[in-house]
């Protein structure tokens, strides 16, 4: 049996490369190629793609669903998914995590990947137990990173939770592309000898190591991998998919990919890389690789950030500073795996003892609620002294029971809050995650104001 691929073209590429800019059309257009080459599953959804539907794109996330899924009628198709922040930034109440897993399979989701940013499996419970009870293939995450606390007996026990858990499937979620050859061999070798779940990898091409990573992973008996179709891989994405089917073609893990159909697919998504270098969301430094995230642990999306956050402030001299602060605030919270929403907390709050000139002057308060529970149990102990001068005095009780517990059901009132704008729960789930957002977008397609006809008049004077 070879090695099953998930293609992440669709969703991670994207998200990777150009901040998930690619439309339905766009996703579309190579569909047809894609589902008929032989891949284990595509991943199409979740993430921040539906986010980028509704903010950037004018589109609704639940209609690119269906329409990938009545295209798809061979492969399987899978999404991302964030636990108790489900697709968004807080955490929701369980009857919405509820809803929101129950619609997805509905809509066409076959597996689910449920991961929380903090490793804490209490904020997978929900999700897991909704993706069991619908008869959806749950494969749980686990945010792979690298720290004292972060080993792989740690990684090992934390499997063995999840299988008990009732995981179908278990994911080392690379996301910074930090995950080392012989790191990679170890880990799924033991992960092989003490649990009986499928291995699937995803990691990421930023620090130069990626397709070694995964060969290593490959001879240490792992039964996925992901990877992007060319156009949309290496840099900030996954390794590319064609490279990896030439590779392995003729071994006992050849992954028996129609390369002939690959290759279609490539032509049409390379027109779709070529508009989004030409209109300058993909910026080519994205494409190329950068060794220093081995040393930072910052993935790729995060660097980026930092970027963006620092040039807004006409800070860009500070930018080597601000990269060696992102460990030591870690260090300080507690070791936390820098993955969405952790690694814009940890940048943001990194930047801020930069330019500040005093570390923990000024802290979002998304620092404020992690230090004091409220995003889950931090791997490691946060520093006494930085915790008292995030609080700043104030008096606040830190909670070690299950955030969500404390949310009160959501739904319903949400439904009857917007029972003249919803036309589906669906809609309401938008409004859930995304409501101002939700609520424009919503209020545009439910009264569509007619096309005005422009007419060019050349006048000679």
């Amino acid at each position: 049996m070879g090695v099953k691929i998930v293609d992440t073209v669709l969703r991670d590429g994207h998200q990777s490369l150009f901040a998930t800019r690619m439309t339905t059309d766009e996703v579309l257009s190579a569909l047809e190629e894609l589902d008929n080459a032989g891949y284990y599953a595509l991943e199409v959804w979740g993430g921040a793609t539906f986010d980028s539907c509704l903010r950037f794109l004018d589109e609704d996330p639940w209609e690119r669903l269906r329409k990938i899924r009545a295209v798809c009628k061979n492969t399987k198709l899978q999404m991302l998914f964030r636990g108790q922040n489900i697709l968004g930034y807080r955490h929701y109440a369980d009857d919405v995590v509820d809803m929101f897993v129950k619609k997805s399979l509905e809509n066409g989701i076959d597996i689910i990947r449920i991961f929380d940013a903090l490793n804490d499996i209490r904020n997978l419970r929900c999700a897991v137990e909704s993706t069991k009870k619908y008869g959806g293939h749950c494969q749980i995450a686990l945010s792979y990173t690298t720290s004292p606390i972060h080993t792989v007996d740690y990684y090992v026990e934390l499997a063995k939770e999840i299988e008990k858990m009732g995981a179908d499937s278990l994911c080392i979620k690379d996301m910074a592309g930090v995950l080392l050859p012989n790191d990679a061999y170890e880990l799924i070798s033991k992960l092989k000898a003490n649990t009986k779940l499928p291995i699937e990898l995803h990691s990421h091409c930023t620090g130069g190591i990626c397709e070694m990573t995964y060969m290593n992973a490959i001879a240490a008996g792992v039964d996925i991998i992901d990877t992007a179709l060319s156009p949309l891989s290496g840099g900030t994405s996954q390794p590319s998919t064609e490279s990896f089917q030439y590779a392995l073609a003729g071994t006992e893990f050849d992954p028996g990919l129609n390369i002939e159909l690959l290759k279609k697919a490539a032509e049409k998504m390379t027109k779709v890389k070529d508009k989004y270098i030409a209109n300058g969301l993909l910026n080519p430094k994205a494409l190329t690789v950068n060794p220093s995230i081995l040393k930072y642990q910052v993935p790729g999306g995060m660097l980026s950030n930092l970027m963006n956050q620092l040039k807004g402030q006409g800070a860009m001299d500070k930018y080597e500073e601000v990269l060696n602060e992102v460990p030591r605030v870690r260090k300080d919270l507690g070791y936390p795996p820098l993955v969405t929403p952790l690694s814009q907390m940890v940048g943001t709050q990194a930047v801020m003892n930069v330019i500040a000139g005093e570390r923990y002057k000024m802290c979002p308060k998304e620092i404020f609620d992690y230090v004091t529970g409220r995003y889950g149990k931090s791997p490691g102990i946060i520093d006494p002294a930085i915790k008292k001068k995030i609080l700043n005095g104030k008096e606040v009780t830190t909670i070690s029971h299950r955030p969500a517990d404390d949310i009160a059901p959501e739904f319903e009132a949400l439904k009857e809050k917007y029972k003249d704008l919803c036309k589906s729960d669906e809609d309401v789930l938008s409004c859930a995650l995304f409501e101002n957002i939700a609520v424009k977008f919503l209020e545009k397609r439910n009264n569509p104001q007619p096309e005005v006809e422009v007419v060019e008049v050349n006048l000679y004077v």
